[in-house]
């Protein structure tokens, strides 16, 4: 038989394999990170009618060429186009996750509970065990934990995320240990003048999270004796009511029912503390707060004289209101003490000013510092999670928090054309891909990033592809005229007998 209907049915197998992978190509046109494959041809071999020789001088002889006849194509090889990034669609889910590549091709690490894979489709959800998983087939995504003891990112073999999990979908609350005034005091208001005062309130809460409301007022003193210059003012602690609006001030350190306002008066003194001094006889214990007469700026709140367990430390810009826990304890009904869980606030003055106003005060006291810490929180609960661009994922909650629950990592291969597909959108390693370390590397090391909310899309061409389509059907219409050919001249050859 003629070797070119051979060499010709080689050339419809390799042209019909690479028809496979460009329909393969385009059946996948909108599959989610999916990466094109296209298809190397090699010559098969070749049979040699004759070796070459080589020219002898002697004679003046040329050499001559072996005279070799080709046999046919094969498929040399599938190459996988896996560093072409897809386009991004943007979903706007947050873990809808896309892989930006800046030097090294990057994969998420899943787990069917038996095997690690590999994908760059990034479509997850959080299972109804709180996982979270590949919403195709389910698998877990891994990454690294959270450290108890640092509250950061142990970078150590990976495990399945956990993002949700009774132990943080609650946060837990904080008490309220610092406070700031701030606004302005006019010696003009009447508020200030009259005999009430001018009235504060400071929200804050305890270490359960419970919130309350301390109750301030401000006056002129009924003495400035002792005061020295200055423009002066006198603040006391009126009353501290819970979130019902009942007065918590009901009981003495010893656990005892107050009956009588003198009796309040004196739990509310001992948790204010004082100057050591009433503004008057009968007065409620309090500080003397000083501002400069010239300029209105704050001076010094109480004279630091005293340092009994009420008082705490008063210094020149601010004061603490005493911890509750030391000076207020409820009996238990089993007859045991249970002290509260109120922390000492430090209070501080110093951004409040003494200046004219048209006769109306605007002083204010704030929980928390001037620029929003320490303010104290409810117990939380988790309204929303979220992924940053290093793969960490954090709950936030309707107190405020923000947690980190954990961190996605990556796996980076030596080869990443060498890895394996098995479908589902999942890659396995080969010996020409390299090992999975079991570790894996954050996705940022090399500068590249997870965008939350948007997924990576084919890469595959819809022109190149038609283009080879072209191509291969062309050559496998070639190869079928060389069998039509070679069939015509064997035909020929028969007829020599007639």
């Amino acid at each position: 038989m003629m070797r070119s209907l051979f060499s010709a049915v080689s050339g419809l197998k390799t042209h019909q394999t690479r028809m496979d992978v460009i329909g393969n190509n385009i059946a996948n046109v909108n599959t989610e990170a999916f990466k094109a494959s296209s298809v190397r041809f090699s010559e098969l071999m070749y049979q040699t009618m004759s070796t070459a020789s080589g020219g002898d001088a002697s004679t003046g002889t040329g050499g001559v060429n072996a005279k070799q006849v080709g046999l046919g194509v094969s498929t040399a090889s599938t190459m996988i186009n896996i560093t072409g990034a897809g386009s991004s669609e943007t979903t706007g889910y947050p873990f809808d996750l896309k892989l930006s590549d800046s030097q090294t091709t990057n994969f998420f690490i899943v787990s069917d509970g038996t095997n690690t894979m590999f994908t760059r489709a990034g479509s997850f959800y959080v299972d109804g065990n709180g996982y979270l998983c590949m919403s195709s087939t389910g698998y877990t995504v891994q990454g690294w934990q959270v450290d108890k003891t640092t509250g950061e990112i142990h970078k150590d073999t990976v495990s399945p995320l956990q993002v949700m999990s009774p132990s943080n979908t609650t946060s837990a609350p904080e008490a309220t240990t610092e406070a700031y005034v701030h606004g302005i005091l006019d010696k003009e208001d009447t508020d200030v003048t009259g005999k009430d005062g001018y009235v504060m309130t400071l929200g804050f809460y305890d270490d359960l999270g419970y919130s309350y409301t301390a109750k301030f007022a401000v006056s002129t003193p009924k003495t400035t004796q002792g005061l020295g210059t200055g423009n002066n003012y006198f603040i006391s602690l009126t009353d501290i009511i819970d979130s019902k609006g009942n007065s918590i001030v009901t009981k003495d350190e010893n656990g005892n029912a107050i009956k009588d306002k003198a009796g309040k008066r004196k739990m509310l003194d001992s948790i204010w503390g004082d100057d050591g001094k009433q503004d008057d006889t009968n007065g409620p214990k309090g500080y003397y707060m000083k501002y400069d007469s010239n300029k209105g700026t704050f001076v010094s709140i109480g004279d630091g004289s005293n340092t009994t367990a009420g008082t705490k430390a008063v210094t020149a810009k601010s004061l603490k209101l005493s911890a509750l826990g030391t000076q207020y304890t409820t009996n238990n009904a089993d007859g045991t003490t249970q002290k509260s869980n109120f922390k000492d606030i430090n209070v501080d003055f110093s951004t409040s000013t003494n200046v004219g106003h048209g006769g109306k005060s605007t002083l204010k006291v704030e929980k928390g510092t001037s620029v929003g810490k320490e303010t104290g929180k409810k117990n939380g609960a988790m309204i929303g999670l979220a992924v940053d661009q290093s793969g960490k994922i954090y709950a936030s909650y309707d107190n405020g928090n923000t947690e980190l629950l954990g961190q996605i990592a990556v796996a980076q291969f030596a080869n990443a054309s060498g890895l394996e597909k098995i479908g589902d959108n999942c890659y396995q390693t080969t010996l020409n891909s390299g090992e999975f370390d079991g570790v894996g590397v954050a996705v940022d090391a090399d500068g590249s990033k997870i965008n939350s909310g948007q997924l990576e899309m084919s890469n595959v061409d819809l022109s190149g592809q038609f283009t080879d389509m072209i191509i291969t059907q062309r050559g496998f219409q070639a190869n079928s005229r060389v069998i039509t050919v070679s069939d015509t001249l064997l035909e020929e050859l028969i007829n020599l007998k007639r």
